[in-house]
């Protein structure tokens, strides 16, 4: 678990041309076959050019639940920072807001109800103004994904955050892992996406949207364990997490507020799958992390 407070305090204007940086690409060039880097990759942000995008932001409780996804969970990639997204974008926050506390209880392997059983109290009790809260990936590794329970626990859980009166944040999981012991894991996936979908529209939610994103057909996106994205794609998750709040921001200063927004205005590409659901016996090791 990760909790960081700060006494000062901080904020920014209006930043006039926000708008402008919200399509999804840095304008980084790169050169023709050269690897990328972090500051050659196109849907990468730099610290000041995130920041920027949340001038005026009014969140400085940031917490975090979940599984792998939200630890930020992966190896490291050349020519990238090795931070988690959730970890980029507190320090995103923080550069807009120097008081900004983070709160981050994510485990490795958590279903949504062990999330709800052991991190949803910490949560509450944070008194967060942005929460991000898990995607149910874990809950699909077994036999049989019971998918009425995994909406009901989800709804829960999206009920709990939205009760804090926080802005409430979350991925829909992505193509680019597989798990291949089981053929039907592309409709799981689609399934459970479609109940996120869902939930984060019912309660005002940011829905960053991934399933689609380019960034799933990297060769190297994943890490040595092929579950979780390495630091490039962490990277890029951060960006899009950045460019969906201030989506948010934009929203609101034009009068409206469209909590969900679009996934070519978002869109981030995960593959996170980090422990098999409790109780199934044929979920092998190798799809755990």
């Amino acid at each position: 678990m990760t909790i960081t407070e700060n006494s000062s305090r901080g904020d920014r204007g209006p930043d006039p041309s926000r708008l402008s940086r919200l399509s999804g690409s840095s304008g980084a060039t790169h050169a023709p076959g050269a690897p990328l880097t972090e500051e050659s990759d196109p849907f990468c942000l730099s610290p000041a050019s995130a920041a920027g995008l949340l001038a005026g932001a009014p969140w400085e409780r940031f917490a975090v639940i979940g599984d792998s996804l939200s630890a930020g969970t992966g190896d490291p990639s050349p020519g990238y920072g090795a931070s988690g997204w959730a970890e980029r974008v507190e320090g995103v926050l923080r550069r807009v807001r120097p008081a900004t506390a983070y709160l981050n209880t994510a485990e490795i392997g958590a279903t949504t109800a062990d999330t709800l059983a052991r991190q949803a109290d910490r949560m509450i009790a944070f008194r967060p103004d942005l929460v991000h809260v898990p995607s149910g990936a874990n809950d699909l590794i077994c036999t049989a994904p019971d998918f009425t329970g995994i909406e009901r626990e989800l709804r829960h859980l999206f009920e709990l955050a939205a009760g804090t009166g926080a802005r409430v944040t979350v991925f829909t999981l992505g193509r680019a892992f597989v798990v291949r012991k089981y053929p039907d894991w592309p409709d799981r996936v689609r399934r459970v996406n479609a109940i996120t979908r869902q939930l984060a529209a019912d309660h005002d939610a940011v829905l960053v949207e991934m399933w689609d994103h380019p960034v799933n057909s990297r060769p190297d996106l994943l890490s040595a364990d092929r579950i979780h994205f390495a630091s490039s794609g962490q990277a890029v998750m951060a960006a899009e997490y950045v460019r969906a709040l201030a989506g948010v921001l934009d929203a609101r200063q034009g009068g409206a507020d469209p909590g969900v927004l679009g996934s070519r205005q978002v869109g981030v590409g995960i593959g996170v799958l980090d422990a098999r659901q409790p109780g199934d016996r044929k979920a092998s090791r190798g799809d755990r992390a």
